[in-house]
């Protein structure tokens, strides 16, 4: 795994960018009250896992840690990434934070107990989100149906490594962190629906423009324009 490049790694290469980074970013971006640290680190932290950018994440997970996301958490996180972001990226995440993990002594006894109480479900929720999405997609992929259902909204979400709002904050991290504007209503009025505001969202957006990039962040601004309105009504 490459090395994580520091600031005068930087400077050496691309001098611009070291100051943006200093400047800019850790003593700007990051210090701005709209979101804390520890949410900052999860926003982060989560964007690289989605996008699969293994070279910066053992410096934001060692800065997630520090900023109070549990060792418990992370892997939450990184569970729950495997289905918004795909198998491999989580994979990966894994081998980029098992050296973090030693050199910090964190072991199976800090990670989040497979056998604790689910979150209680929603039923009725639950139920007409279920059939919404098998009327329109069970003559297309009855799996997928099927997989959401049993594999996601019926144990995945009800996990409870990660309070409602963090796992809605993680999963519209990861959409907008990978262009998927399309999936970001549902789950960024769920996001809301659990306690996240509306200035936190969009400081969200902010954040995830220095770190999946402006396009990415701009295709997501009209969708959540659209929800900022509708919830206004």
């Amino acid at each position: 795994m490459q090395k994580t490049p520091s600031l005068a790694d930087m400077q050496a290469v691309a001098p611009a960018f070291a100051r943006y980074t200093s400047e800019t970013v850790l003593n700007g971006l990051w210090k701005r009250p709209q979101l804390t640290p520890r949410e900052r680190s999860i926003v982060t932290y989560a964007a690289l896992v989605a996008r699969n950018q293994v070279v910066e994440q053992p410096r934001h997970l060692r800065l997630a840690l520090d900023n109070g996301v549990t060792p418990a958490e992370i892997a939450e996180i990184v569970t729950h990434l495997a289905f918004y972001a795909g198998w491999a990226n989580a994979s990966a995440a894994v081998a980029a934070a098992l050296p973090v993990f030693e050199e910090r002594g964190i072991g199976a006894s800090q990670l989040a107990d497979a056998a604790r109480e689910p979150l209680p479900l929603d039923e009725a929720a639950e139920a007409q989100r279920a059939t919404l999405v098998s009327q329109l997609f069970d003559d297309v992929a009855p799996g997928v149906v099927q997989y959401t259902t049993d594999a996601l909204f019926r144990d995945l979400w009800l996990r409870p490594g990660l309070v409602p709002r963090e796992r809605s904050l993680v999963t519209v991290t990861a959409l907008v962190a990978n262009g998927q504007a399309a999936q970001i209503t549902y789950h960024l009025n769920r996001a809301m629906d659990n306690g996240l505001t509306k200035a936190q969202a969009s400081e969200t957006l902010t954040q995830l423009a220095f770190y999946s990039g402006w396009p990415n962040v701009f295709s997501a601004m009209p969708v959540f324009k659209e929800v900022f309105e509708r919830r206004s009504l």
